[in-house]
């Protein structure tokens, strides 16, 4: 079971869109995929086109030890994958999981328990350093970063590059970045073509080759309740989602060669 934390502190830069279409595809492929929501606006869950207003239990109840990874989780209408949702009430674990013993490690220890039942396991972080993104670096063997090819997303890929490092140095030893996805794309910027030229630069073979477009039907699908990739697979940004599950697969086969 490979877990991969999606996470980016900036807001509004296509991780809940990379999370639910990137799970979608992983599926469409054949490889049993869990997409955790970790933010408390349940962006993924709706996305996944599970309605979070009539959730019996959710993450929520997961991390506090209320309810088991079993019996939260459901299955994405739409796609073939499974969710563990999130809806308002994961705000309040923010402040209950502050006195608790090992807080970092509860969706860790959540997951081990069905080491056997996924190929992926993929995880919605929210756009800030909390105990909820915590949770989700902590659970992960490794870190995907949507990132928009502009300025300001790089000024805080640096923030981001720390936190990772001191969660691999404090409490995670297996975390490592794997890679950065460049979203959200414009090939006629000559800023994107800057940014894009300087992250390989910077991060090598770090920066996967896909790189996922503009795209409208991308960003209506979620209105839909159905992932971008079935929403409309014709559209470049499906395909493009479509291309970076396969490169995900490709990587995560080629570790197994090594090892």
């Amino acid at each position: 079971m490979h877990i991969f934390a999606i996470a980016n502190q900036k807001g509004g830069v296509g991780k809940t869109t990379t999370a639910v279409n990137l799970a979608a595809a992983l599926a469409a492929s054949g490889q049993r995929t869990l997409l955790v929501d970790l933010d408390p606006q349940g962006n993924a869950t709706m996305g996944a086109g599970v309605d979070k207003r009539s959730l019996e239990s959710s993450v929520y109840q997961v991390l506090l030890h209320l309810a088991t990874l079993e019996r939260a989780r459901v299955a994405s209408p739409s796609g073939k994958f499974d969710v563990l949702p999130a809806n308002r009430d994961l705000a309040g674990a923010e402040v209950e999981l502050v006195d608790l013993e090992l807080r970092e490690m509860r969706l860790k220890a959540a997951l081990a328990a069905h080491r056997g039942d996924y190929d992926f396991v993929l995880i919605d972080c929210p756009p800030s350093l909390s105990m909820l993104t915590l949770n989700g670096l902590c659970a992960a063997h490794g870190v995907i970063i949507p990132m928009q090819c502009e300025y300001y997303a790089l000024e805080g890929l640096s923030d981001l590059v720390n936190t990772i490092k001191k969660v691999h140095a404090n409490l995670n030893r297996d975390l490592k970045i794997i890679g950065l996805l460049r979203v959200m794309f414009d090939p006629r910027s000559t800023l994107s073509n800057q940014v894009s030229a300087q992250l390989e630069q910077h991060f090598g073979d770090k920066v996967f080759k896909t790189l996922v477009p503009r795209n409208v039907r991308l960003a209506e699908a979620p209105s839909y309740g159905i992932p971008g990739v079935l929403f409309d697979r014709a559209a470049k940004g499906a395909q493009a989602y479509m291309a970076f599950a396969q490169e995900m697969i490709e990587r995560v086969n080629s570790w197994k060669e090594t090892t």
